[in-house]
């Protein structure tokens, strides 16, 4: 009689380790490769270093950019990685991330409303905030993110 009451005691707490252990197991991303995480702050530095330069539609740097130009200097021509000139061509050629991966050096793309189109790019920095030249009479700034209509990619 001891067996059973023991064995109904045992069957849960069994149970329960084993959902615990597939919970942790599920909730645990792996860290990024350190040569990922390395060129992801690196391009948030290089963006950053460009802080107060003025926008300029077309401008690709080095002393003025438009969104997309900004990205193509920081990865182009400082990160000696490959990417198309435009926000659009950029959406494209990246590998989009799920919001729950994000990672400094990766490309916000904003759209406008729920389309496709993408009408804005900036570096992801962390915590909510973006490296952008935001538009006319801006300068190159870190921004929180102001929307939710956004997607994210990676460079590959």
């Amino acid at each position: 009689m001891h067996t059973g009451i023991l064995e109904r005691r045992v069957a849960p707490r069994t149970l329960l380790a084993a959902l615990a252990a597939l919970l942790a197991v599920l909730l645990i991303t792996p860290a990024p490769p350190a040569d990922a995480t390395t060129i992801g702050q690196q391009a948030v530095s290089v963006a950053a270093a460009q802080k107060g330069k003025p926008y300029k539609w077309g401008a690709t740097g080095p002393s003025s950019f438009d969104c997309s130009g900004l990205v193509v200097y920081v990865y182009n021509t400082r990160m000696h990685k490959k990417l198309p000139r435009t926000a659009s061509a950029q959406r494209r050629a990246a590998t989009p991330v799920a919001k729950s991966q994000l990672r400094p050096g990766d490309l916000i793309f904003l759209h406008q409303g729920a389309t496709s189109n993408v009408t804005h790019v900036g570096v992801y920095a962390g915590g909510g905030k973006i490296w952008h030249s935001p538009k006319p009479g801006g300068r190159v700034k870190l921004s929180t993110l102001w929307t939710t209509v956004w997607t994210a990619g990676r460079v590959k």
